[in-house]
Formats: structure tokens, C-alpha cells, sequence
């Protein structure tokens, strides 16, 4: 993805403003949000464009001068550590785009006594930031419920051409450490947790996210990164996904993050992924990861590499347009994606005869293989600025995973996000969305049969099941408001039709807050 975001990504060249158009065209979203290039010289002409690379999904945004209040990530959605992949950008006078690791970003404690100015000369980017996140449903669902949940992460970056002359290689580290919960386990929704920051980061002190190398090629058309990487951080991922709070949505849209040979942060497989841009306008990357049959990649800290059973492998696939409309260039980025999977994994009803596993006490059946696929969008309709993100953006896109053995079969999406340039605060981010969520069929036919035995419902790959799954409807609504240099704090409203996926409880809804700053 982001304080903690999403993934984007070598030079003092780099324009971010090229970058985040290129960037969100390639969705390969960059894994810390808040990262920005190196040259100082040639900032953003736009002070939004950053807004969403610093969400939790976010890619690299544009440093402002020295000593200037603007703030790097242009205000909204201060950074949030959560992925750093690289992404495309474009060197000023150059003729096509680049790949880029992240370099540089603003700081909420100034350039910590002149310690920031001096390793960013030497091709050392370091930083950390914070993120909490407090919600709490004041009608329906299972019961009342608040709960917080943050994280402080530690991200670095490093330019081994600037530390040891080892030209267009760069090497990216994250690491975090959570705590709390998502309030939605209270209020008895599995399927769409409002906070994204829980989960999965392991009751340790210090939680691997990603650790991975990355080198150009051919002029830097080509990028080729390897090592520990969360799947969803490159693939079917957008930087504007992150804007919004709840985790179904960021990052990487549900159901492929939940699955074993897709997961996103902070979950992270072994593996490559290749990226090429033929045209300054069209882009192709593929990966191979091998697939953890564990509950944790990794181990509960993320630093068990050498897991046991690591035999198959995930192959995703993606194609984007980033294309430019009118005298206005008004910025849109299409992708299409698919990811296969060659794993063994069970039916969720079916024995190894076609009947209910529970009524007849068979063995399961297995699927040989897993499918998945993807369709994201956005596209700026007004310009109110000259940025790429300084207008009002519509959004959307559709996922969809094999429903035989998985518990959510697709899921949809449409969004509106803007700046607050019309009433004079264009630091700020307006966003609203709207998302649909089909359970399987086979997983509700797994659940009326344990319904039909008197058996308890089995949890599935987001928890705990209340009853019967078909679908669920999520609305959103935020306002990020920047505060101080390197620091936002959004409200968000939240309204769950349906948690859960099922009719047990009623339509919840809730009011939350974001924090983030980068140290």
C-alpha cells in the first residue's frame, strides 16, 4: 500500500508528480506511504498530488524545500509505514517513465538536527511514524463497542549507488509493531473491519513486513525486486485505496489479501516480481511467490522465512493504462490483473463425493488450483489544480476469487475523492465509498448445513461466522484535515449493512478517528 500505507518506488531526477500518475496507473502501490523522492529541486507542482501516496497505500510524494511548512506528503493522510514497492516516475527532460525507490519525506520533528540531510545524502532514507485509529459502532451489531488500534513502524530505504557506487539497486525494509483491535470482532462483523490497523502483526516487539532488493534495467523500464514481499503490495493495489479507513478496502482490496498466495501487508511472501513499462503510457508486471500453508507467513513475527511447506506458488499477472484526457490532462488509471494459484486447497461443502462433509463424516474434497481476478479504476473528472491528484477523482473496480474455497466469491466498489482546494484548504481530503460484498455460495451451503446438524458454524479465512453468509454493503465517509507539518487527523463514518454477511445482527453504525504522523 501508506503512516503505514500501501507500496510505490531512482534518482535526485525523479518528478513525483509524473510518479503518482504513473504509480497509481501501475497500483503496485508502495508499501510506506509517505516516502517521497530525492531531488528537492523538482518538488510536486502540486501540493495534493502526495496526498494519497502518503495514505496507507500510498507511493512516493515530493519533498517540500527546506524549512517550509508545506508539508511533503501535501497534508492529507500524513505517511503511514505500510509498504515500500516502488513505482514508475519520470525524470524531468527524460523521454519515458522510471521505476523509483523511495527517498525522503517530511518530518514532524524537522530533519531531526540535521541527522535526515546527511543520510539522504549517503542514499539512506529512514523513518517512522505512528497511526491510531479509534472507532466505536453507537447503534447495531452484537453489542456497543470502541476500540483502538495503531502501529509504530520503522521504514529504510537505501541507494547503494549513493552509499557504495552500486549503480540503480536499491534495498527496502519495514518493520512494525501493532496493538489493539478492530472494533468490528465486537460488534460481530467479519467481513469488512472498520480500522486498518489490526491484525496479523504477531504479539511480538518487532513484526517483519518486508524486506526485499530491487534493481533497473534498460534505462530503468525494466525493475526486477526480490525477497520478502507482501503479494497485495504490488498487485491489484491503488494509492488512493488507503484513504479510506476501512481494511477491506486498503491497501488491496478484499478477497484476494485474505488469501494464501495473495497476502498483503504485513504479511509477506519469498518471491520476484517484474515490472516493464513499453509506452509512457501502458505497463506489465509479473511475480512468482511461493505460498505459505500457515495461519502467519513468516512465522507470528514475520522474520520465519524457511516455513515448511513453501512447494507451490502464486503467479500473478497485471496490465494497466495510465492515460491523459483532455486540454485539462485529466489523469485515469485502468488495470486489469489475474493471479493463479497452484496449491491444493479444500472444497468448503463438498466430500470427496459432492455431499456435505459434515452430514457424512468423508473425507473433503481438494481443488487443484485457485483463481483470482481484478478491475480497477479511477479516473480525475475536474482539475482544480495542477497536480494529477488535485481534482476530484472517481473510482472503482471489482475482485473476484474462486468461491469453492474461498468465503467472500467477489466484491465491488465505487468512490469519489477530492482536495479541499474549493473551500480553501487544499492540504485536505474529501473522499466518500461505497462497497458490496458476495459471500460463496458454497460457503453458505457449508453454513446451512452446520445450521441444519446443529453443529457450530465453521470460522472461515475472516473469522468468525454468525449464521448463514450471502452479502454485505459497506458506506464510508471521511474528511482528513491537515494539522501540523507531517501530521493529519481524519473523522470517519462508517455504516455496515448486514455485518457479517448475514441478518443475525442489526445494520451497525460507526464514527471513528485517524492519527497519523511521521516522526
Amino acid at each position: 500500500m501508506p503512516v503505514l500505507a500501501s507500496f510505490a518506488r531512482t534518482s535526485s531526477r525523479i518528478r513525483s508528480e509524473h510518479l503518482r500518475s504513473v504509480l497509481m496507473g501501475l497500483f503496485s502501490v508502495s508499501m510506506l506511504a509517505g516516502t517521497v523522492e530525492r531531488a528537492q529541486a523538482q518538488s510536486d507542482p502540486d501540493p495534493n498530488s502526495a496526498r494519497n501516496r502518503v495514505s496507507r497505500a500510498a507511493a512516493l510524494s515530493s519533498p517540500a524545500p527546506q524549512n517550509s511548512e508545506t508539508p511533503a506528503n501535501g497534508g492529507s493522510n500524513t505517511p503511514i509505514m505500510q509498504n515500500t514497492v516502488s513505482g514508475f516516475a519520470q525524470t524531468q527532460g527524460d523521454p519515458g517513465p522510471y521505476f523509483s525507490a523511495p527517498m525522503g519525506t517530511q518530518h514532524f520533528l524537522g530533519d531531526w538536527g540535521g541527522v535526515q540531510p546527511w543520510l539522504l545524502k549517503r542514499g539512506i532514507h529512514l523513518m517512522a511514524a505512528i497511526n491510531e485509529e479509534f472507532a466505536g459502532n453507537f447503534t447495531g451489531g452484537k453489542e456497543r463497542a470502541y476500540s483502538d488500534a495503531g502501529q509504530f513502524g520503522i521504514e529504510l530505504d537505501i541507494d547503494w549507488d549513493k552509499l557504495a557506487g552500486v549503480r540503480n539497486f536499491w534495498t527496502h525494509t519495514l518493520i512494525v509493531n501493532g496493538h489493539g483491535q478492530s472494533v468490528s470482532r465486537n460488534f460481530g462483523d467479519s467481513i469488512a473491519g472498520v480500522q486498518q490497523i489490526y491484525g496479523a502483526r504477531g504479539n511480538v516487539v518487532a513484526h517483519m513486513v518486508a524486506m526485499y532488493g530491487e534493481m533497473s534495467f534498460v534505462h530503468n523500464r525494466i525493475d526486477v525486486s526480490a525477497g520478502w514481499i507482501p503479494v497485495g503490495s504490488f498487485f491489484a493495489a491503488s494509492p488512493l485505496f488507503c484513504d479510506f479507513m476501512n481494511v477491506a478496502m486498503c491497501g488491496n482490496p478484499a478477497p484476494n489479501k485474505y488469501t494464501e498466495g495473495n497476502r498483503d501487508w504485513p504479511s509477506g511472501n519469498l518471491g520476484a516480481v517484474v515490472r516493464a513499462m513499453p509506452t509512457m503510457d501502458t505497463y506489465i508486471m509479473a511475480g512468482l511467490f511461493a505460498v505459505s500453508p500457515h495461519s502467519y507467513n513468516g512465522g507470528i513475527s514475520g522474520w520465519s522465512w524457511a516455513q515448511s511447506g513453501l512447494g507451490k506458488f502464486s503467479t500473478p499477472v497485471e496490465i494497466g493504462w495510465t492515460p491523459r484526457f483532455g486540454h485539462n490532462h485529466l489523469q485515469g488509471h485502468y488495470v486489469i490483473g489475474y493471479s493463479y494459484d497452484n496449491s491444493r486447497y479444500l472444497n468448503l461443502y463438498e466430500d470427496i463425493h459432492g455431499n456435505s462433509w459434515q452430514a457424512t463424516g468423508q473425507p473433503r474434497r481438494y481443488e487443484a488450483g485457485r483463481n483470482s481476478a481484478w478491475l480497477i479504476l479511477d479516473q480525475m473528472l475536474v482539475r482544480n489544480g495542477p497536480g494529477n491528484t488535485n481534482g476530484l477523482i472517481a473510482m472503482g473496480g471489482a475482485m473476484y476469487s474462486d468461491g469453492k474455497t474461498v468465503a467472500m466469491r467477489d466484491h465491488e466498489w465505487a468512490g469519489l475523492v477530492d482536495t479541499g482546494s474549493a473551500w480553501g484548504r487544499p492540504l485536505d481530503t474529501v473522499g466518500a465509498m461505497y462497497q458490496h460484498f458476495d459471500m460463496s455460495h458454497t460457503a453458505a451451503l457449508q453454513q446451512e448445513a452446520s445450521l441444519a446438524l446443529g453443529l457450530p458454524y465453521q470460522d472461515n479465512q475472516w473469522g468468525a461466522v454468525y449464521g448463514p453468509q450471502s452479502h454485505e454493503n459497506v458506506y464510508e465517509l471521511f474528511y482528513s484535515a491537515h494539522v501540523a507539518r507531517a501530521m493529519a487527523i481524519q473523522p470517519d463514518f462508517q455504516y455496515i449493512q448486514r455485518p457479517s454477511a448475514t441478518t443475525t445482527f442489526h445494520d451497525a453504525a460507526v464514527l471513528g478517528v485517524q492519527f497519523t504522523v511521521v516522526l
